[in-house]
């Protein structure tokens, strides 16, 4: 063949390419679906096999009563605190339970895993190292 006939169906064929693949444009066993999540396995023998741990199960509270509407508007101001530095987390939710264990005398500086301290950052995704934390 020649060049001018290849390249005018690479350009015919090129188009079709560029159409978003559906399953109407694949094989009959195609499905595309839209990224839900299993609830089973499916067997050797394509029987499926449905199994309760992997349904999800949602936790919804009870909104009688509540006067806020679920949308928030992108016009909406925004928040009027700062975000949250390490020494303010430090000194709102451990500092007082460090204090009360001093007064209670049952404070040990060996044990300070107990407040949420980790002696070695191995195995982390991401260690802290000085470059790292807040400024």
């Amino acid at each position: 063949m020649g060049l001018l006939t290849e390249l005018a169906r690479g350009l015919v064929r090129g188009a079709d390419r560029m159409s978003p693949f559906t399953s109407k444009r694949g094989p009959r066993s195609y499905n595309k679906g839209r990224g839900a999540k299993k609830l089973g396995v499916l067997t050797s023998s394509k029987k499926f096999i449905l199994i309760k741990e992997m349904v999800p199960e949602f936790v919804v509270p009870d909104l009688e009563g509540f006067k806020l509407k679920p949308y928030v508007s992108y016009r909406a101001p925004e928040g009027s605190e700062p975000p949250m530095t390490a020494k303010q987390l430090f000194t709102e939710v451990v500092a007082p339970r460090i204090e009360k264990d001093v007064k209670e005398g049952a404070f040990d500086p060996s044990n300070l895993e107990k407040y949420g301290f980790e002696p070695t950052q191995e195995g982390k995704l991401f260690q802290l190292f000085p470059k790292n934390y807040v400024r």
